[in-house]
């Protein structure tokens, strides 16, 4: 049968195309053009739903009508791919993975939480965040599962690094030329803290943190396995690392590399730099396969940071600014005091402000144990625990172990950290069976969760969609994990 129908569709696109104004024309060539490379690689629309997720905070602004943001549309629309490929096959594929019953046990109990809650919207919102984390688990590992194995996972980091370049380059003119941002973002006398399309620092600095991580770790594993390739050329050593310096692999994996920790930088975020010395510790520990060698290694970093540090001050090398905000900064963010009667200044303004929300949290827990206010809760129930003088809920608490014990008790906080054990230990799991190059990308993942984790000490990250990219983490994890079954 001739596919008549095909043949109309295109004569009515060339007719469209031609009376149709040009910007109309464009945006129907290229809509097109979207929908044939989905359909032919649902990976695509993937890559395409990890790009246009960290612009849902902009979008919100500028379209508060809109229900959902184009980073949402186009992950129901890879969902629905998935789906209908599935149905086309006459089979839907739910991956087997380590992780699937913790995180399916965490969000029952996070359902459970919400039997009785003041907004039920509010909750289902924040279960639904968690539900597309694991749909994305297992999205990634079908989509990938006809891909030579060896490249696989590197398909999945291409499309996380190429989502995250494009807000560390964003970041990086915000800092430098301002764009638009508030007086107060002011830095340094002339710099503007970055934001991305974020709309806030903190966030963003966090996001960038775990496209560092996992950029750093593919560095560390393309540069370990060239060295190994080339080991046999120590006579011509020039020649040796000429070859490693122009690798176009190392070339790229350190382009986004020093974009994305630049990006962490100038977010000028105490948590999100917490994160990286945090990620970057652990990098360095494991990084050997031999855990003395990491120790060893570590602590000689350790030294030679606080040396240069130590210079850096004492021959006023380092601008006071950041300075104070290496200091003072962390253990502020850190203390955990009651802040009911504080004297609140411009200068301690931030810090009790979290403090605050701390202790309204603590007090949810109290009252609430075992299964906490609700999921996602914390805002509608925050009046009745709020400290005068802090009448906003800001959307969450500021430490999200804090938030998390509040909304969902005991037993959702104990869920949650069992996911994540688990999550770490199918990463060292990894670690010891993996090579390079693959093995750098085990190294990141373990980096970013360890970012992840310490970053939350004062935050809440899974906003803006980070989720999304979180998600496509964790599938690139279970790719990994797939390869070395399937070499044992």
């Amino acid at each position: 049968m001739k596919p008549w129908w095909a043949l109309g569709l295109a004569l009515l696109a060339g007719v469209a195309l031609v009376r149709l104004p040009l910007l109309w024309a464009g945006a129907l060539l290229g809509g097109t053009a979207v929908l044939i490379l989905s359909i032919i690689q649902p990976l695509f629309a993937m890559g395409l739903a990890l790009l246009l997720a960290p612009f849902g905070a902009y979008e919100a602004r500028a379209f508060t009508a809109s229900p959902l943001d184009s980073g949402q549309l186009f992950f129901f629309f890879t969902l629905a791919l998935w789906l209908a490929r599935g149905m086309r096959q006459r089979r839907i594929v739910l991956p087997k993975t380590p992780l699937t019953v913790p995180l399916l046990l965490f969000i029952y109990i996070t359902l459970i939480t919400l039997l009785d809650v003041p907004s039920l919207s509010f909750g289902l919102k924040e279960v639904a965040k968690w539900v597309e984390m694991l749909l994305l688990i297992w999205m990634a590992l079908d989509l990938t599962a006809d891909l030579p194995p060896r490249r696989a996972p590197w398909i999945l980091f291409g499309m996380l690094a190429l989502a995250a370049l494009g807000q560390g380059l964003f970041g990086i003119y915000q800092f430098v030329w301002r764009g638009e941002a508030p007086e107060h973002f002011m830095v340094l006398g002339r710099f503007y803290r970055a934001f991305g399309t974020f709309d806030q620092p903190n966030p963003y600095g966090g996001y960038m943190n775990l496209a560092a991580m996992l950029s750093l770790g593919a560095l560390v594993g393309v540069v370990s396995n060239q060295r190994s390739v080339i080991s046999g050329q120590w006579r011509k050593l020039v020649t040796a690392y000429w070859l490693l310096l122009t690798d176009h692999w190392i070339l790229m994996t350190g382009l986004v590399t020093a974009v994305t920790l630049t990006g962490v930088l100038v977010s000028w975020s105490r948590g999100a730099w917490l994160g990286l010395v945090g990620g970057t510790a652990v990098l360095v520990l494991f990084l050997p396969r031999k855990r003395w060698q990491g120790a060893a290694l570590l602590l000689a970093a350790g030294v030679a940071l606080g040396g240069l540090l130590l210079v850096g001050t004492y021959f006023n090398r380092l601008p006071a600014g950041v300075m104070e905000r290496i200091t003072s900064g962390f253990t502020q963010d850190l203390s955990m005091t009651d802040v009911r009667g504080v004297d609140i200044t411009d200068t301690n303004f931030a810090v009790v402000e979290r403090l605050a929300h701390w202790q309204a949290a603590l007090g949810m827990a109290r009252d609430n144990l075992w299964l906490g206010v609700g999921f996602g809760n914390y805002e509608p129930v925050y009046p009745d625990y709020r400290l005068i003088n802090w009448a906003a809920p800001l959307g969450h608490a500021h430490n999200y172990y804090l938030n998390l014990l509040a909304e969902t008790g005991v037993l959702g906080l104990a869920a949650y950290v069992l996911f994540w054990t688990a999550v770490f230990w199918q990463n060292i799991v990894l670690l010891r069976r993996l090579n390079w190059p693959q093995r750098g990308l085990a190294l990141g993942l373990l980096a970013a969760w360890t970012a992840l984790a310490v970053h939350q000490l004062v935050d809440k990250l899974y906003v803006n969609n980070i989720y999304i990219h979180l998600g496509v983490m964790l599938g690139l994890q279970q790719v990994l994990f797939r390869e070395v079954k399937r070499d044992a």
